[in-house]
């Protein structure tokens, strides 16, 4: 179904593709996966023919018909059947000619062909569709300009699935979707007749919807076997096999090396050592392929803890319209180390709870109790968009570290990712991952005692999905976590809240068990099934809880000795502004002496701070190594 022969493809000086190769049989399902920026994307617009490669080319079927979504989503007059409908352009023409047709041959052709298609069960198709991207057949008949831009994507989807091409591209189709609407493409997806190219970081999907997976790295395009999962255990035992030639190669190595300096200067063994040299030139090396490190996350934990509940709903009803509330009756609290999942189907109500938690939306009745110092950060993917388009990360920074140095600011931007070169990008040419990177650094700069975290992963790669877990999992504080991410919900939380019907309940059993209720499978021999996978995670998340309980007093210690030396160096300001004075040393040369002494106590003080404090981050890494 299609061909990538040596395809090679620059942009602005930078290689993307390097002679890459691979084909996608027809009806199969392959998964494309890479770090943001590797150039997953521009293969696609190099499928459609939108960009031309420098040499190579990636060649679809011939007559093949080719489906993708289209980035501008429908927003008219028409129905979101209407638009389904529409987009199977055979069905459309077909329909529209046989009103006028007069020749009763081709009357016959039409007819055949549109019961060749099942063009007559095409409503029924499309609802299908519809329903399972959440829209009810009351929304079906609404008018796509009534819905918002991430609910019109969806009908750009479903429009997509609709037309049944032979080669589908898919391009992260789960970034509009809940929990529910992921299960049902993966689904869909096993299902679909033609050959399905997928970008996406959900390992759910990758895992249930494809059986290949292509990887795209410095260039070139690998492809294993299996889903995501399988995927990741090949590429370990690919890069163990390689350490291990490597090892081996250069034991080779120093073994030639060492008998061509031991040797080289007899004249008995001066051929054989000639030799040798000849084969260390010819020996090649092995390129192996260990990744690239993915900058981590670090979220400040709050500097110190507060009694539980941090939080306390009783009877609290919440929504945007005086007597119309979205949520109602909620009976809920948070207590200072929670890790709550909050589950749903879009629509239901979740963001509407995350902007009540976070002071965004007013209680339209009930006691809505925080405590009095709570401070909350808040992460949502339309927050995003809210940054200062024409202005450099830099920049972002300066006006929340005002009195710090440039070092200082670009070491805290480096510490979220964001490199040197980028750190003077302005915002709206920075790529989607490092806004998100930005912006978790804005919201959590002064230690928050709460993560109010609304779809936080739909702009990061699978890499950087992992750094998140493991920053979410050493943060000290409250985490409130809405995610159609699965994967990302195990690794994280403790609790789970179901929205739904206008109310916001605790859910007793696990993800896996809310997941098979959705799809009607949950069954007696469930539970047994999913008990060791699930075993394995709570014991995870509780290992990750005593781990920061562990390195808290080191933490702890940091923030201590940090302070003090800042608090120092306030004082030599201090100081010194009084050393300056004019003419002090011949007016009062008994202060000026004084002075003198208490700077050197000073610079001694802030000196011994500045080794504790190095030395309680030496002992803190050490400590995250050896666990």
């Amino acid at each position: 179904m299609l061909h990538v022969n040596d395809l090679t493809f620059r942009i602005e000086g930078r290689t993307l593709f390097d002679q890459a190769t691979f084909a996608l049989p027809a009806k199969a399902k392959m998964g494309l996966v890479g770090r943001n920026g590797t150039g997953k994307s521009t293969l696609f617009r190099l499928i459609r023919g939108e960009l031309s490669s420098e040499t190579g080319e990636a060649r679809v079927l011939k007559g093949a018909r080719l489906g993708w979504v289209a980035q501008e989503a429908p927003g008219g007059d028409e129905t979101l059947m209407e638009v389904v409908l529409a987009a199977d352009t055979e069905r459309a023409a077909l329909l529209h000619e046989s009103e006028t047709a007069t020749d009763p041959n081709r009357i016959a052709e039409i007819q055949t062909r549109l019961a060749d298609i099942d063009a007559h069960s095409a409503e029924a198709r499309a609802g299908s569709i519809l329903s399972g991207l959440g829209f009810s057949g009351v929304d079906q008949q609404r008018a796509c300009r009534e819905f918002s831009g991430g609910w019109r994507m969806r009908v750009a989807l479903a429009a997509t699935l609709f037309a049944r091409p032979d080669l589908l591209l898919l391009d992260e189709p789960t970034n509009y979707l809940d929990l529910e609407g992921v299960m049902w493409l993966q689904s869909y997806l096993k299902a679909f007749p033609g050959a399905v190219l997928i970008i996406s970081h959900d390992r759910d999907l990758l895992n249930g919807a494809v059986q290949r997976i292509a990887h795209l790295k410095d260039a070139k395009i690998s492809v294993y076997e299996g889903g995501y999962d399988d995927f990741e255990k090949a590429l370990r035992e690919k890069q163990r096999l390689q350490m291990k030639l490597l090892e081996k190669q250069d034991a080779q190595r120093r073994h030639l090396q060492s008998f061509v300096d031991r040797f080289k200067a007899k004249a008995s063994k001066a051929k054989q050592a000639q030799s040798r040299v000849k084969m260390l030139e010819r020996m090649q090396p092995v390129a192996t392929i260990v990744d690239d490190p993915v900058s981590p996350f670090d979220f400040p934990s709050p500097q110190r803890r507060m009694a539980p509940p941090i939080v306390r709903m009783e009877n609290l009803q919440a929504g945007y319209e005086p007597g119309k509330p979205v949520l109602r009756d909620i009976n809920l609290r948070i207590d200072p180390d929670d890790r709550i999942g909050i589950l749903g189907r879009n629509g239901a109500g979740k963001s509407t709870l995350a902007k009540l938690l976070s002071d965004r939306l007013a209680p339209m009745d009930g006691f809505l109790r925080k405590h009095k110092k709570l401070q909350i950060a808040f992460f949502a993917q339309h927050q995003i968009e809210h940054l200062s388009p024409d202005v450099s990360a830099y920049q972002h920074v300066i006006e929340r570290m005002p009195d710090a140095t440039e070092a200082q600011r670009r070491s805290r931007l480096a510490r979220f990712g964001l490199p040197g070169d980028r750190q003077e990008t302005p915002a709206k040419s920075l790529s989607g991952g490092e806004k998100a990177r930005l912006l978790f650094n804005l919201i959590t700069f002064d230690g928050p005692h709460m993560l109010i975290l609304d779809e936080p992963t739909n702009h990061l790669d699978m890499d950087s999905r992992n750094e998140l877990i493991q920053a979410i999992n050493a943060y000290e504080g409250a985490v409130i976590l809405i995610s159609h991410d699965r994967y990302l919900i195990e690794a994280c939380v403790d609790r789970l809240w179901v929205v739904g019907d206008g109310k916001v309940l605790p859910y007793e059993d696990d993800i896996e068990t809310y997941r098979l209720s959705l799809i009607g499978r949950a069954g007696k021999d469930t539970p047994k099934k999913k008990t060791l996978a699930t075993d394995e995670k709570s014991i995870a998340r509780r290992s990750a809880a005593d781990q920061r309980k562990a390195l808290k007093p080191l933490r702890d210690a940091i923030t201590k000795w940090e302070k003090e030396a800042e608090r120092l160096r306030g004082v030599l300001e201090v100081i010194d502004k009084g050393l300056a004075t004019p003419g002090l040393y011949e007016k009062d040369p008994q202060t000026a002496t004084d002075l003198q002494i208490k700077r050197a106590k000073a610079v001694e003080l802030i000196d011994a701070a500045e080794e504790k404090w190095l030395e309680a981050e030496e002992q803190l890494e050490q400590a995250q190594q050896d666990n």
